[in-house]
Order: C-alpha cells, then structure tokens, then sequence
C-alpha cells in the first residue's frame, strides 16, 4: 500500500481538516491547512483522498508511521496460519489401532490444530456408510474436551470426511507453553543458591581444619 500524500505532496484546492485530537475544522483551503500544519509543528496528512474534498489531518506523520510499523510487526506475530492434519482410519478398524490414531487425534487439538478424519470404505464397506458415520461420531465424543466438529461427517466419493477444530486457538496454546516456560525459568532461579549461602558452604571447610589442628 502507498504512502498518503503529505504536505505539499497534496495537490488539491481545499480539503476536509480534521485537528490533531480528531476534532472537526472543516473544509478549508489547502493552503491555510498547511499554514496551521506549520504552526503546530506537525505534518498534514491526507487521509481519504478518494472523499469530496479529500479529508486531510494534522499529526506527527513521523510518529505516525512508527506506529502503524509496530502495529504491522505485532500482527505477523499474532498471526497463526491454520493448519490441517488429516488421520485415516478404516471402519472395522481394531480397539489398540483406534486407540493410537485417537492419540494423533488428542496431540493435533491440543497443538491448536485443525484434524480432517478420514474414513477409508473399501469393497462391500461401502454399501455400510453408518460404521464411519458411528466411528466418527465416538471420535468425536472421546475428544469432546479438545475440541468441536467443525464439519459434520459427509461422503465423498469412497470416504467420509469429518474435520475437528480445537477448543483452543493456536496463539492461545502458545502464549500458554510460553508462560509455562517463564514460569518453570522463575522456579529454577529461586532454586538457585544465594551469595550468602555460598560463603558459608566455602567457610565450612576451613572451621573443620582448624578445629583438627588445635
């Protein structure tokens, strides 16, 4: 996105003021806007160019752009690009199996992750869709603590299709491993010896020698 026209960059004959605090100056020509730019010490910035007249406002275009820069950084941070894991599963598929790809299931929600569970119909399966559908559904249930069926199991082709959201957003699960972590460095630091203990674990020897001498 390009830079707003500032100052003498602005090329129309009045414009729309608005004052430093957001007040309402009115339309004024463009040149006694700039006049009170001066005299504040400040930038004008034009702000809606498209508007009619454009609607222009003082500030410090400096600190401006600072701040829409920090602004900017802190979003990327904040931004978490959505992620899905898929787990396959058959519908006759056996208790230990289940149990295993329940676990994939558990460690992608809690990660913040979205799932797509897949169910695989092969053969005569296919003529009996209400095994995945019941799989799914106990799927579901069994994980009802991490997450929520985001969309309802459906057929597709030979599969069914279910995808689970988790109960928690991905930068909530961040920002809670990295208080967990600022916790667990504050618990070790108290743990850690003081000066004052130091001295007496070095003093300690030396008492003993003396006391073997007299």
């Amino acid at each position: 996105m390009s830079e707003p026209r500032i100052n003498d960059r602005i090329r129309v004959p009045e414009v729309r003021l608005v004052g430093p605090n957001g007040e309402q100056v009115g339309i004024v020509r463009v040149e006694d806007a700039l006049r009170l730019a001066a005299e504040a010490d400040l930038d004008l910035v034009e702000v809606a160019p498209m508007a009619r007249p454009p609607v222009a406002k003082l500030m410090d275009f400096g600190k401006y752009k600072y701040e829409a820069a920090v602004k900017a950084r802190e979003a990327r941070k904040n931004q978490v690009n959505t992620i899905i894991k898929e787990i396959k599963l058959r519908p006759k598929i056996d208790s230990h199996d289940y149990e295993t790809k329940k676990g994939h299931v558990v460690r992608f929600l809690k990660g913040g992750d979205k799932v797509k569970v897949t169910i695989m119909f092969r053969g005569r399966e296919q003529s009996r869709p209400e095994l995945g559908f019941r799989l799914l559904q106990k799927l579901a249930e069994d994980v009802v603590e991490l997450g929520f069926v985001e969309s309802s199991p459906k057929q597709d082709g030979r599969n069914m299709v279910m995808v689970l959201g988790p109960a928690k957003k991905k930068t909530a699960v961040r920002n809670e491993k990295r208080a967990e972590k600022a916790a667990s460095a504050a618990a070790e630091e108290s743990h850690e010896p003081s000066a004052t203990d130091v001295s007496e674990a070095t003093e300690a020897p030396q008492d003993a020698e003396t006391s073997t001498a007299s």
